[in-house]
């Protein structure tokens, strides 16, 4: 009875809890919300491990305790393995926002219901956060704290074997882990300081048939592997690409809104990419969500790469609090350094002692922007960090081109140079791994980000290097070099940097004096579309659009269909978003009222019947056009009679049809 009592507390605060954006008083359902994560047995060697294998799928420190597989599931943590074994330490390491306490949530909550983890009678999860503050105190006062009003657990710590001590958030206590042996604890009834208390749990000196599960982020990695004997480790390594599209669904609650969303961010390959990052998932599902509150479709959304980035940053902020903004102002200058000088390189992984030169090695901030993983020469041989996603990286690569520094921040021993031309110039000739960090320079420039920058984040993004973006566009098309000549933009990713600074008076600078779209041969993702569509929209000496073989797609051919279940029908109603025309996007910003579009030309792009309808319509609102090309496309009896259609207007003013 005592322990169904503990059960049902322990599933009534797991079960739910409160997301950063819901209401007061509004919490979240975990079973409703949880998405599987990878998970991945992490290969580690101890301090003088020479001959342990390192790059293997086994995590253990200890070999007849090795897992069979490499991947796993939150389930599967603490399961015997194929030797019939259980691993008893268990540490799951994990950037922030990766899931670490989520997994937790998990845990407790399937083995209150009974479904998991039937080999213990008690679970008791700590929250390293709330313990920081105790000064003193014994297990059986920390066991204490897990019992409604802190009830005192009698006997039940004599039952060791059938004990599971979760530790959260372990890089919270900070403690150095150091000291004599003789110090720690085997009583759990002896109060003492509570870095030696637990320094007792993991040392085995109090309770050691007890099992533990210790989550943390990896900086705190080096301390546990000098004290811990046996363990296994594993790692978040984020949403595999099924569970990007689960937590979407499972987000919105609703299928309709979850398929809008899911598609918007599956045609961005950046954004795609970093929502592999469960908190990238959640920050941008929230970012949607407002958007399609104020509206029906996604196909004008406003929400860039650069934008989900930022919140992202923000998100990583608010962990630490805004005690000193100037403080991480100067650190981010340094990290941002650091990401720039990688970038140029080709280097994604740093030695420790760089960090330290570079003055990065600040136990507050550091964990929060690099995940450490320990080098392949062991512990004694320091850590080498990366940043938790490439893309993150670039992110703050182009940062460190736009931010703004006071004299007494400026290192005069750094060798690169915060010009943003030199970034530009190698992207044009040869670096065509930039791209990345071009596309984040423009959508960091916008006003929106310069504004947002100083008054969420604390600092100051110069505008200065706008011009020189400007002048770089213009010329890369020679719009200020030939006057008068028709000239044509042929390169995809003019429309994208323009879209990612979202400026209209900037966009329609750039594109000034340009009379033409060509495009050959491309595949253009919706990413690519809603990027040209927007600068139709702002271009009105544009007189002239080409594809030429490109083939124009609304959905990925790869993504997945919805799986059944994987979200409810509950939610607020949200209309079902009609299948469009490929052609969808282009046609409608083609009618924007400044357009004077003359000559519209689509060669081999296998257009079908469905386009027909779209054609018609701007034939039908466009007086100016007077060439229609459509060359080697299937439409069919019903598709030319929607042409005639169009044909038939009175504003139709089309002279010739190839």
């Amino acid at each position: 009875e005592y322990k169904q009592k503990y059960r049902e507390h322990v599933a009534q605060k797991f079960l739910w809890y409160r997301a950063v954006t819901s209401c007061p008083g509004e919490n979240l359902s975990l079973s409703s919300h949880y998405t599987t994560l990878t998970i991945t047995w992490k290969p580690w060697r101890k301090q003088g491990g020479e001959h342990e294998a390192v790059g293997t799928s086994q995590g253990c420190a200890n070999g007849s305790n090795v897992p069979g597989t490499t991947l796993l599931t939150a389930q599967a943590l603490l399961k015997p393995t194929q030797g019939g074994q259980t691993p008893q330490v268990v540490v799951l390491v994990g950037a922030p926002g990766m899931g670490k306490t989520m997994t937790v949530r998990k845990v407790m909550v399937e083995w209150a219901e009974g479904t998991l983890q039937a080999q213990f009678d008690y679970i008791f999860c700590l929250d390293c956060k709330d313990l920081a503050s105790t000064k003193e105190a014994s297990v059986v006062d920390l066991v204490s704290k897990c019992y409604p009003q802190g009830r005192t657990p009698g006997e039940i710590l004599d039952h060791q074997k059938k004990i599971l001590f979760i530790l959260d958030g372990f890089e919270a206590l900070g403690f150095s882990l150091i000291q004599p042996k003789g110090e720690l604890s085997s009583d759990p009834r002896e109060a003492k300081p509570l870095e030696t208390i637990v320094l007792s749990l993991l040392q085995r000196t109090v309770l050691p048939e007890a099992s533990l599960l210790i989550t943390t982020r990896p900086t705190a990695l080096g301390s546990l592997g000098r004290c811990l004997e046996g363990e296994c480790h594993a790692e978040i390594l984020g949403f595999p690409a099924a569970s990007r599209q689960e937590f979407f669904h499972r987000y919105f609650g609703n299928r309709n809104k979850a398929d809008v969303a899911f598609r918007f961010a599956r045609g961005n390959e950046v954004l795609y990419s970093l929502c592999s990052i469960p908190v990238v998932s959640w920050l941008v599902c929230t970012a949607l969500e407002q958007e399609l509150n104020k509206k029906k479709s996604l196909a004008e959304c406003s929400t860039t790469t650069t934008q989900v980035s930022m919140s992202y940053l923000s998100w990583l902020v608010k962990r630490r609090g805004r005690e000193d903004l100037q403080d991480l102002q100067r650190y981010l200058l340094k990290l941002c350094s650091l990401a720039a000088d990688g970038i140029w390189k080709h280097e994604v992984q740093f030695e420790e002692d760089e960090l330290k030169e570079r003055g990065l090695d600040q136990p507050d901030l550091l964990p929060l922007f690099l995940h450490e993983k320990v080098s392949r020469g062991g512990v004694d041989r320091g850590s080498v960090y990366s940043f938790a996603h490439l893309h993150l990286q670039e992110f703050f690569a182009a940062m460190f081109y736009v931010l703004e520094e006071d004299e007494e921040m400026v290192d005069g021993s750094r060798a690169l140079q915060k010009d943003v031309s030199v970034v530009l110039e190698n992207y044009s000739k040869s670096r065509k791994d930039l791209n990345s960090v071009v596309r984040f320079l423009f959508g960091l420039e916008s006003q929106n980000s310069i504004e947002y920058a100083g008054e969420v984040l604390g600092c100051r993004i110069s505008a200065r290097a706008r011009g020189d973006m400007l002048r770089w566009l213009q010329g890369r098309h020679g719009g200020i070099s030939h006057p008068g000549q028709a000239l044509k933009v042929s390169e995809l990713d003019t429309f994208h940097f323009l879209f990612e600074m979202k400026e209209k008076r900037f966009t329609q600078g750039a594109l000034g004096g340009l009379t033409s779209v060509d495009l050959q041969s491309s595949r253009l993702s919706l990413s690519d579309q809603r990027a040209l569509a927007f600068c139709i929209r702002q271009w009105h000496e544009l007189a002239s659009v080409t594809l030429q073989g490109c083939s124009l797609q609304l959905q990925d051919p790869k993504e997945e269909a919805p799986r059944s279940g994987a979200s409810g029908a509950g939610g607020h109603p949200c209309p079902h978003e009609e299948p469009q025309a490929p052609i969808h996007l282009l046609c409608r910003a083609l009618q924007h009222p400044g357009s004077h579009l003359q000559l519209l030309r689509l060669q081999w792009c296998r257009l079908d019947e469905s386009c027909c309808a779209e054609l018609g319509l701007l034939l039908a609102q466009h007086p100016s056009l007077a060439q229609l090309e459509l060359g080697d496309v299937a439409l069919g009896d019903a598709g030319v009679r929607l042409l005639c259609e169009g044909l038939q207007q009175p504003s139709c003013h089309l002279r010739v049809l190839r």
